[in-house]
């Protein structure tokens, strides 16, 4: 597809318009040939009743093999996981090994979606700004209200004798549920409830269906802070458990409604509405958020993938793994979904392992468990790694699963590709807030009418309000776009200036114009290319653009190689720029064309496709403006009266040809206040590091090009991070912060310089936080939202900077982990809100500030398309537009 085509929006941006059980004996652990264990696992294994154990299975868990210690998570029971196909054991179903195949140990902390992170400056008085027109607004929250004194109460409990499985401990503290309240959760160790016992300690007596007479000591731990992560998780569980009454299955975290599902037979796929909750304490009281989702199940399953990359028996084994590997799976036996890392040809259903004393293959288990009966015998098996639970015990938990048991999830890059699609699924998933606004509203009467879940939240001395929250915001004022002779206009209440560029200059141009070009078009196209290159000139001299002649290089055929070659004879000439012209299109033909004009050659690239004529001036208008900034200079640029100010944006993107490898890209602005000149960088990373080890050479970079250009180092510097997710925001917080911090301090003191002021904000566009205004419609671009909603133990605010023509808006979330910067929060919000003015791919705001809207775009093309870093002559120019 065209440069033109990619990004968020269709008109401008690059990417085409995302009781009791009986205990079982414990099972030994079988290692498969050529996986090793470390003297941990040895040390473990040896150490218990003389035999290896493994962890109590859940019942719901999907049958597996694994290459350590295992359990069959499909099974009620546990169970030892052995067995042998030929000469060679099959490992069982789940791991607690370090290192399976084709994984690596982590040292990674445990990830905790629980806790709660203490990020906000200890020098910030109030995080409320007060610029602005104040306006009502209704928030996707309910208020949780409990009655007065209302606190969760911990204790920890020891059963004589030891009671060694979970379920097993639960059923024998259930004879005294009466005894705690009518509410109260048990984990096997640590006993929540709204009850407090007259004691400290209180000692009980049950007996179980066996006769066995247990002595159970329930010791009390404390009152539960709002600000630890348990207070959350017992929270949640409690929501979750009001949530059963409403017939929702569980996928994955969220919770589905299948009886609802909404069936795309034209295109195989089935859309599944459901609810994603979270319950937190926020600023004055205890908030449920509630966002309507959709999962997206495909009728196609994984065996039939395998069936279709068969068709090429030479590389069929790589074509599986290529299609496969990082789906999203789900299993109908027990609605669980599972990532998958890899595939294991050796192995077939046919293998068998040790169940209660018995081999029974995967065959007979699922035949006998779910009455289900495998049809292939001689498919592989699929290797998923439990990442969550694999990083709490730090370690890699296996999951094996059956190809055609597994339906696949999510979408295909070619099922995004179609419009008509996309279109259907936008009818169902694309809500407007007055539409969003209804189905929470549904969601709550549900909840306020089920017997199952009014009890829940009745005996925990819970309620949830039945009104949608209300939040004051505040709309900063519109800002002014500057373009060339100084002329100064608004942005007006869309945040959109298109309809400037009838009668505006663009702020800078090359004086010569683009005279130095070249365009490769197939000869079969060269009417449309005629189309095109008329429709250029007319929409750039309209800009103050002016764009010579192109030397035109007609190819025969439309095949990459083609391309290639015409692209290298070009080059050979020193061309500012190369437009190639392409009748469809290719993703190969794409990444090869770029590949070769950012890492081979140093010359910027224009794919533009035939389509584009279809759209007229609209089209080349934005193809110009691209073109403009591909060769050094800026369209447009805003009023921003602070001085010696850098912002930096920060992003990572996965590498599409090797898992194991990510890009992380740097964008900083090298002037403000003249033209509105920027830089870039870009470095190779794991794709498995949640700190950017790469970041600081990057930041050096982009401040030696600053003093280069300034003779000096900026005062100023505002660093906008992306790409972090909430578990990763401790490291975040305790090391990147602080190693930039110092590093910031010592370069600068190498130059006699007085250190930077420094902002340090973090930038979450996946909040499931929605405003609407009382009117049921979106709130206008420039929104803040800095109480209520927002979290006390952080410095942040929420900010609506885009318009959206369809559906309900999402607004991005910035939280401020460091700040020196001087600045007051009025301030910060509005400066945030420029830099959401100045991302040249559309000429209006974007949801994240341009340095990040641009190191995605940058990171994304290295990980997608180049696979390689970008020559260095490259840096001052928006190539990757």
């Amino acid at each position: 597809m065209g440069d033109q085509e990619r990004g968020r929006r269709r008109p401008l941006n690059d990417s085409d318009i995302s009781p009791e059980s009986v205990q079982q004996p414990r099972p030994k652990i079988f290692r498969g040939d050529g996986f090793k264990s470390d003297d941990r696992d040895r040390s473990e294994a040896s150490s218990s009743r003389g035999t290896s154990r493994s962890h109590a299975p859940s019942t719901s868990h999907a049958a597996s093999t694994s290459y350590a210690a295992t359990t069959l998570h499909a099974a009620s029971t546990s169970h030892a996981a052995s067995a042998s196909r030929g000469s060679r054991d099959l490992v069982g179903p789940t791991s607690s090994h370090p290192s399976g195949p084709g994984g690596h140990k982590s040292d990674r902390r445990p990830i905790d979606r629980f806790e709660i992170v203490n990020t906000r400056p200890a020098d910030v008085v109030t995080k409320q700004g007060s610029d602005g027109k104040q306006i009502k607004l209704l928030s996707n929250y309910f208020r949780l209200n409990t009655k007065p004194q209302w606190r969760i109460v911990h204790y920890h409990v020891d059963f004589a004798p030891e009671i060694e499985l979970v379920r097993v401990r639960c059923g024998v503290l259930s004879e005294h549920a009466k005894s705690f309240g009518t509410g109260y959760l048990f984990d096997g160790n640590q006993l929540f409830t709204t009850k407090k016992f007259d004691k400290d300690v209180t000692v009980l007596q049950a007996t179980s269906k066996q006769g066995v007479n247990y002595t159970i000591t329930i010791k009390c731990v404390g009152y539960i802070s709002t600000a630890e992560p348990r207070f959350l998780q017992v929270l949640n569980l409690i929501l979750r458990r009001s949530m059963k009454g409403l017939n929702l299955e569980q996928v994955g975290r969220n919770l589905f409604d299948p009886h609802a599902r909404v069936s795309l037979g034209e295109f195989s796929i089935e859309l599944w509405p459901g609810y994603e909750t979270s319950i937190r304490q926020h600023e004055k009281d205890i908030l449920v958020c509630a966002e309507i989702t959709h999962k997206v199940m495909r009728r196609e399953t994984v065996y039939d993938i395998l069936r279709r990359t068969s068709s090429k028996p030479e590389r069929h084994q790589e074509e599986f793994r290529l299609n496969v590997l990082g789906l999203i799976v789900l299993t109908d036996y027990n609605n669980k979904t599972y990532r998958i890392n890899d595939v294991d040809f050796t192995q077939t259903p046919r293998a068998t392992f040790s169940c209660k004393g018995n081999d029974v293959s995967f065959i007979e288990y699922y035949l006998k468990k779910y009455n289900i009966r495998i049809r292939d015998h001689d498919q592989p098996l699929l290797i998923s790694k439990n990442r969550d639970k694999a990083q709490k015990s730090n370690a890699n938990e296996i999951v094996i699963l059956i190809p055609e048991l597994c339906r696949v999830t999510g979408l295909t890059d070619n099922m995004r590709s179609n419009n008509n699609l996309m279109r259907a699924m936008s009818n169902h998933t694309r809500m407007n807030p007055e539409r969003r606004i209804e189905r929470l509203k549904t969601f709550n009467r549900r909840l306020h009418t089920t017997a199952e879940s009014v009890k829940v939240l009745t005996d925990w001395n819970m309620k949830l309000d039945e009104k949608l929250i209300e939040v004051q915001g505040r709309v900063l004022l519109p800002q002014k776009i500057v373009f060339n002779d100084n002329a100064r206009l608004s942005a007006g209440d869309s945040a959109d200036w298109t309809r400037h560029f009838r009668n505006q200059r663009m702020l800078t141009t090359p004086r010569s114009g683009l005279d130095r070009w070249a365009v490769i078009a197939p000869k079969r196209c060269s009417s449309e290319l005629r189309t095109l290159l008329s429709n250029l000139n007319r929409a750039a001299m309209g800009m103050g653009f002016h764009i010579s002649c192109p030397r035109e290089v007609m190819i025969y055929d439309d095949r990459t190689s083609s391309y290639i070659q015409a692209l290298d004879d070009c080059a050979t000439k020193d061309p500012k720029l190369i437009l190639c012209f392409v009748p469809s299109d290719s993703p190969e033909r794409y990444s090869a064309i770029k590949k070769r004009g950012c890492v081979d050659r140093a010359v910027p690239t224009q794919v533009v496709t035939k389509r584009c004529n279809k759209n007229g001036l609209s089209v080349a208008t934005k193809i110009a403006i691209q073109m403009n900034c591909k060769i050094g200079y800026t369209p447009w640029m805003i009023e921003l009266p602070l001085s010696g100010l850098m912002t930096m944006g920060f992003d990572i993107a996965k590498c599409s040809s090797n898992r194991n490898k990510a890009y992380g890209a740097l964008v900083a602005s090298m002037d403000l206040q003249r033209n509105a000149t920027f830089f870039s960088t870009v470095a190779e990373c794991s794709a498995y590091d949640v700190l950017a080890n790469n970041l600081w050479p990057m930041i050096l970079k982009a401040l030696r090009q600053y003093q280069l250009e300034h003779q000096k180092l900026p005062n100023r510097i505002v660093f906008y991070r992306d790409g972090v997710s909430s578990g990763s925001l401790r490291q975040l917080f305790e090391y990147e912060v602080k190693d930039v911090v110092e590093k910031l301090n010592l370069e600068y003191k190498k130059v006699s310089s007085t250190p930077p002021m420094l902002a340090y904000i973090v930038v979450t566009k996946s909040s499931n936080t929605r405003f609407f205004l009382d009117n049921r419609s979106n709130p206008p671009p420039g929104t803040v939202v800095d109480d209520v909603v927002t979290l006390p133990e952080r410095y942040d605010f929420y900010l609506v900077s885009q318009t959206v023509r369809q559906g309900t808006v999402s607004p991005t979330n910035y939280n401020v982990l460091y700040s020196n910067i001087g600045l007051s929060p009025d301030k910060v919000q509005k400066l945030t809100y420029k830099m959401c003015h100045l991302y040249y791919n559309w000429s209006g705001t974007t949801r994240v500030p341009a340095v990040c809207q641009y190191a995605k775009k940058l990171a994304t093309l290295v990980g997608s398309h180049l696979h390689a870093i970008p020559q260095n002559a490259l840096e001052k120019k928006f190539y990757y537009l």
